[in-house]
């Protein structure tokens, strides 16, 4: 009878302690997602200034790209929601990406050393970061598929585990890429 009572005890209790400790490994996967997602942004954040620099000084009629491409830095830096940053990140993208277009109208760019290394940092960021939203976004899949589900909804709504934001592409992004110059 005692030893009945302590398993209708101990089975709840053990399958909390389980699903509490999934909860928080969830949980800091997604922080631990997120965290290179921004090591990633940081990078690209630290190139674009040294890009602008690069290309400014061969196109020098080319001032409200630049301040564009400055102010998206900024807001950017500033931004914390993933929601959010997707947006002006998919934007800051595309003045990027003109930036870099620029050297088909500036012939000195494209043979400037310092200007290619830029632009092979860059790609280089994006590849990583394009894994590093992936790997976010599962992690987040994970957690919300955690938090949703019952009967693990009712510990993780006990102990202020919630879902978390996606990294989302906007619609414009998920068009291909335009690569030529616009007339």
């Amino acid at each position: 009878m005692v030893y009945g009572f302590a398993a209708l005890l101990l089975i709840p209790l053990g399958w909390g302690i389980w699903v509490f400790n999934r909860l928080v490994r969830l949980r800091n996967r997604v922080r631990a997602a997120w965290s290179d997602i921004d090591v990633q942004l940081t990078r690209r954040h630290d190139l674009i200034p040294m890009l602008v620099e690069a290309v400014r000084g061969y196109a020098t009629h080319e001032k409200t790209l630049f301040e564009a491409v400055a102010a998206l830095r900024s807001r950017a830096l500033e931004t914390r929601s993933p929601a959010e940053l997707a947006t002006l990140e998919a934007a800051l993208e595309q003045s990027v990406g003109r930036l870099m277009l620029l050297e088909e109208a500036y012939p000195d760019l494209k043979a400037s050393e310092n200007f290619l290394r830029l632009q092979r940092d860059l790609v280089d960021v994006e590849e990583h970061l394009q894994y590093a939203r992936r790997f976010y976004n599962g992690a987040v899949r994970e957690l919300n598929d955690g938090v949703q589900k019952v009967p693990d909804l009712l510990l993780a709504r006990l102990f202020g585990f919630a879902s978390a934001e996606y990294y989302l592409a906007r619609e414009s992004e998920r068009a291909a890429p335009r690569l030529e110059a616009e007339a």
